[in-house]
């Protein structure tokens, strides 16, 4: 019986989790959940999974919650980021599944690090912000982080039993997004209902817009040169709109596996929460046939700017990842209250980057004072544009 903590379980990830944890209530149990402002969803989980502990962002949220009869029980409640934290070191768990959206996930994820819990990684802000203090703490700490992303739970899995060195080149796959087949032209009055109609995957909203941007895939370059401790050269991107071949590792002898599947997150989860075994699910199979033809395409990198902007960050190193993932999440939420326009994120991003002097081999507290002024550059830059 594995004991789970659950940081983000309100969200996409924290949903289909728990629907894995439910239907296999001989393998795992919920030891600790924490949320957003979702209250009513944290209650039907907290009934159904009596969690002992339960993390709030907000003191609002978890004053409502203390205030409910059944909630007076056995569940503890806290909030705010040392809420979280407390959740997320909860001595009874043993994984955590990290799938806080955001930078916000970071402290949390460090705190169960540091507490000694394996860590089934879904937020990837983790390692773009402080890829080298996290891997150094896993390593400290004897924790495992293994991938939920389906990319990264794609190489992670074709890396089984392999030696490191004999790694050629990472191949991550892209879905393409809502406007893989649009011109850069129809990208200017795009709206914020179009770019979140993803046609292959159901994710929050900030991902989806990362993902149309391309913007998504460039974070997962940069976490995956951390998780693989592979050189940025090493990782290409190739563009898969049918997304069933979830990514590629090539060889050095010319071989390539690659690891395929219904493009349905609940796999990369569970392979997660039961590494090294694997479990039954009721999900459909894939079929080749019915597929059709897998194709696969350079990605546009004119079209699709954000890209490029997120590799040269990882490149750059340092602060400048922290940076350009803070003035992101300050666009991308610009853009979904239609401050600005989808064509401007990629615009935005770069004036806040030149703007900074990048530290390099930062401690953690130089990449959180690189988050906090990146926001408020940002910020700033967009007030200047719509004004």
């Amino acid at each position: 019986m594995k004991k789970i903590t659950i940081l983000g379980s309100t969200g996409s990830i924290g949903c289909s989790a728990l629907d894995i944890i439910e239907k296999n209530p001989e393998h795992f149990k919920v030891a600790a959940l924490s949320a957003g402002g979702n209250i009513v969803r944290l209650k039907e989980q907290i009934e159904k999974f009596k969690p002992r502990i339960v993390a709030l962002a907000h003191k609002d949220s978890a004053l409502e919650l203390r205030g409910s009869l059944w909630a007076k029980s056995r569940v503890k409640i806290v909030y705010g980021i040392e809420g979280i934290q407390e959740a997320a070191s909860y001595h009874a768990a043993d994984m955590v599944i990290s799938a806080i959206s955001g930078s916000a996930g970071l402290l949390p994820t460090l705190a169960a690090i540091e507490a000694g819990k394996d860590i089934a990684l879904a937020n990837k802000e983790t390692m773009v912000l402080a890829g080298n203090v996290v891997t150094q703490m896993a390593v400290k700490n004897r924790v495992n982080i293994i991938p939920v992303d389906s990319e990264h739970s794609a190489i992670f899995q074709c890396l089984a039993g392999t030696k490191r060195e004999n790694i050629q080149r990472i191949i991550l796959t892209a879905s393409g997004g809502p406007f893989l087949n649009r011109s850069r032209n129809e990208l200017r009055n795009v709206t914020v209902k179009q770019t979140l109609h993803h046609p292959r995957w159901s994710m929050g909203k900030k991902i989806t817009i990362d993902s149309a941007s391309m913007m998504n895939k460039g974070l997962e370059i940069i976490e995956a040169k951390w998780l693989f401790n592979v050189a940025y050269e090493a990782i290409d991107v190739l563009v898969h709109p049918q997304s069933i071949v979830h990514s590629m590792v090539e060889f050095i002898d010319g071989a390539v596996l690659a690891q395929m599947g219904i493009p349905d997150m609940k796999i990369p989860i569970a392979y997660a929460l039961t590494y090294p075994e694997r479990i039954v699910n009721d999900l459909r199979k894939l079929d080749l046939v019915k597929s059709g033809h897998l194709e696969f395409y350079k990605p546009d990198i004119k079209k699709f700017p954000c890209l490029r902007i997120a590799i040269d960050a990882g490149i750059a190193g340092g602060t400048a990842p922290a940076v350009m993932n803070a003035a992101d999440e300050i666009a991308v939420h610009a853009f979904m209250q239609k401050k600005i326009r989808f064509i401007d994120l990629p615009i935005v991003i770069e004036k806040v980057l030149n703007l900074h002097q990048v530290i390099g081999n930062p401690a953690l507290e130089d990449i959180l004072q690189a988050d906090r002024w990146a926001r408020m550059q940002t910020e700033k830059i967009i007030e200047r544009m719509i004004s």
